[in-house]
């Protein structure tokens, strides 16, 4: 059937693409697979420090809880009696602003820590890092050095694979079911934990034990750096704290560059080369992975690994040490001293966060020291308001919750002020035992027709007895009309 335009009109050609084969298909992924990493091990300067901060840490988080300090755990934040024992101290959630005191000197340290040398943080006192390193030295002594690590993993399984393996993975789990039981005895006595798991008893207890175990087996058995790169919000923030005198890990590029691999008799200097041997050292000691020789980069922890394996390999091909160094970036390029260095370290912001971290500590130390320990609540009893009782006075019922924030028993007397007449009827034997507390009920008079009707400010004075510590609470007496 001819069409419209004609038998003679152009015939418009689509053109068909063939479909590839099966064998031709690729799948196009948008992500990177993980690549994990197998760090060497390194002795150095920065090596040491790292497990002296390991050593200290854990032997802080694993044995404060066992300690006594008289009849109670030493440390112990007690949440179902809603009471936090740190020492000789006892508070309650009306404390609660020491806790924030504590938080606010934590950051501003972070602050200070960082602005002037880094994420030393990072690299030496953190929990991921801390376990991060313990986890990877249980694998290097079960599994063998770097290579031996990666030989195995590559290889099929083996009686030696397995066996291996199974004794890396009893380890690790019983040091992160270890260390979930301490974290949850820092909240229930451990002692009495102990004692609950073993009868298979607490539930919850049980949970959060496994819970945190679970956590610190994941995190430093598998995920390690990339909680640090990925997960971790200060890796991303860290560079508005840092500046160019900031003490950093730094590679110094003029000096290393061009590098090459050669031996210890070849005169790199008549060659035209760097110090720096292309032995990848550093990279190969890195948690992160990172070659440091690409500058500055947010996966850097600060731990200096690479700095003490560097040292090693300039010491074997005698060459000066310092290729990377802990240095500032005006410190590499201006080749200051460390003497200029650490004087420009005193700069603005670095005394403003002194000061402000100095202030706060003090302001925190003296109100420990100047604190009363006693609290005192009063809560209004709601279903007497207020009504006319023999001999012709006028009462309100009131609720006062006395907390004795002491380690002995106190005995307490409560008065009243604010009001023409008025008087405290309440149980005049009131004691209340060491960390305890006490809910009592006051019953307050006034002569009838003695105020005028309305709200009545009154003040409540709670004193101790043995020590006259002394508390006041504001509240009010309604006079009906």
């Amino acid at each position: 059937m001819a069409s419209e335009d004609g038998d003679n009109a152009p015939k418009r050609v689509i053109p068909i693409t063939p479909v590839p084969d099966a064998e031709q298909l690729e799948s196009v992924s948008l992500y990177e697979a993980h690549k994990k990493i197998y760090a060497r091990s390194i002795s150095g300067v920065f090596a040491r420090w790292r497990w002296l901060l390991v050593f200290l840490t854990q032997a802080f988080f694993y044995l404060v809880p066992w300690f006594q300090w008289g009849e109670r755990q030493m440390v112990l934040f007690d949440l179902g009696a809603r009471r936090f024992y740190l020492f000789g101290l006892v508070l309650y959630p009306q404390d609660f602003i020491y806790l924030t005191g504590l938080l606010i000197i934590s950051a501003l340290s972070l602050f200070l820590f960082t602005a002037v040398a880094g994420r030393l943080w990072c690299g030496f006192a953190c929990p991921q890092t801390v376990y991060t390193e313990i986890f990877m030295w249980i694998e290097h002594k079960v599994e063998g050095d770097r290579s031996a690590r990666m030989r195995l993993d590559r290889g099929g399984w083996t009686f030696e694979k397995i066996w291996k393996k199974i004794t890396k993975q009893v380890i690790w789990i019983a040091l992160a079911l270890w260390t979930g039981f301490t974290f949850v005895g820092y909240f229930v006595p451990i002692r009495e934990l102990g004692a609950e798991l073993l009868a298979l008893h607490g539930t919850w207890q049980l949970f959060w034990v496994l819970f945190y175990a679970f956590a610190t087996y994941g995190n430093a058995g598998y995920m390690r750096e990339q909680v640090c790169m990925y997960m971790c919000p200060y890796a991303r923030f860290q560079s508005a704290m840092f500046d160019k005198d900031t003490l950093i890990v730094g590679y110094d590029a003029e000096r290393g560059e061009p590098r090459a691999p050669r031996t210890r008799k070849v005169d790199h200097k008549s060659k035209g080369l760097g110090d720096c041997i292309d032995c990848s050292m550093c990279v190969q000691v890195c948690p992160t992975g990172i070659d440091i020789r690409d500058g500055l980069q947010y996966q850097c922890i600060g731990c200096g690994l690479c700095i003490d394996a560097c040292n090693t390999v300039m010491d074997k091909m005698e060459y000066p040490r310092g290729l990377i160094r802990l240095s500032t970036q005006n410190g590499m390029a201006n080749k200051l001293t460390q003497s200029q260095m650490f004087k420009r370290v005193l700069r603005p912001r670095v005394l403003l966060y002194t000061a402000v971290l100095v202030g706060l500590c003090i302001a925190m130390m003296v109100s420990l020291i100047g604190r009363t320990p006693l609290k005192v609540d009063v809560v209004r009893d709601r279903a007497a308001l207020s009504r006319i009782v023999a001999g012709g006075k006028l009462e309100n019922v009131y609720r006062l919750q006395i907390m004795n924030a002491t380690e002995s028993q106190r005995s307490y007397v409560i008065g009243a002020t604010g009001m023409n007449g008025i008087t405290v009827h309440t149980d005049p034997d009131l004691t209340v035992g060491p960390a305890e507390s006490k809910w009592v009920l006051v019953r307050l008079q006034i002569p009838y027709g003695s105020a005028e009707a309305g709200s009545h400010k009154v003040m409540f004075e709670v004193a101790a007895r043995e020590d006259g510590a002394k508390v006041h609470e504001k509240s009010v007496f309604l006079v009906p009309r």
